[in-house]
């Protein structure tokens, strides 16, 4: 396996999927931003995979992909509060950086409605979403869709890796509610930091440009 990605949309359990594998003896990125992050890490989510996962098959041959479903009567005010939170700094002159605004922009349609937070449109980007990844992935044996609401999801991952059998059988739950920065106050040493600095400085690939 060259790298394992975690594609399901934010607010699908990306944090929690990410804390487990840290403890599985993964270094994981819980995003990234630079191509030295991507060289650092085995594991990379979020922003932005769960945009960009076709160039990053295409990039790292061999890897291994996690989709993420999640109820809808669950995500749709999950994301709602996220986008509503980070609307601000994902405009042209918002501060954020670029690869998490295109990335938002590109997936939730931001500047292509008038209501972009309804409950229509964001259903209508997940089930995009979905469709595109089953799209790319269809016949392929490297994806793996789990919810990690359900009981046996822990279980899919663990025989999905080929890794041995766990102690635990569950997922951790962060991020609850309205938190959205439990990943910044997990203290581990395998954390990967999204803007790592390397030979060619914080630059990212050539197809963000």
């Amino acid at each position: 396996m060259n790298k394992l990605f975690i594609i399901g949309l934010p607010r699908t359990g990306t944090t929690s999927v990410c804390a487990a594998l840290l403890d599985l003896g993964f270094k994981v990125a819980h995003t990234a931003f630079s191509k030295h992050s991507f060289t650092l890490a085995d594991v990379v989510a979020d922003t932005p995979c769960y945009c960009d996962y076709p160039q990053l098959d295409a990039l790292f041959p061999g890897s291994k992909f996690i989709y993420l479903n999640r109820d809808l009567a669950a995500w749709l005010p999950s994301v709602q509060m996220l986008l509503t939170k980070i609307t601000p700094y994902i405009q042209p002159n918002g501060k954020f950086n670029p690869t998490i605004k295109r990335c938002f922009n590109h997936t939730f349609g931001l500047q292509e409605t008038t209501n972009p937070l309804s409950d229509e449109h964001l259903t209508a980007c997940y089930h995009k979403h979905r469709k595109q990844v089953n799209s790319h992935f269809k016949n392929r044996n490297n994806l793996l869709s789990i919810d990690i609401s359900q009981n046996e999801s822990y279980h899919h991952l663990i025989q999905f890796l080929a890794l041995p059998n766990q102690l635990t059988d569950t997922f951790p739950h962060l991020n609850r509610g309205r938190m959205i920065t439990d990943w910044k106050d997990i203290k581990h040493p395998n954390k990967i930091n999204s803007d790592a600095f390397g030979p060619e400085r914080r630059k990212f690939f050539d197809y963000d440009s």
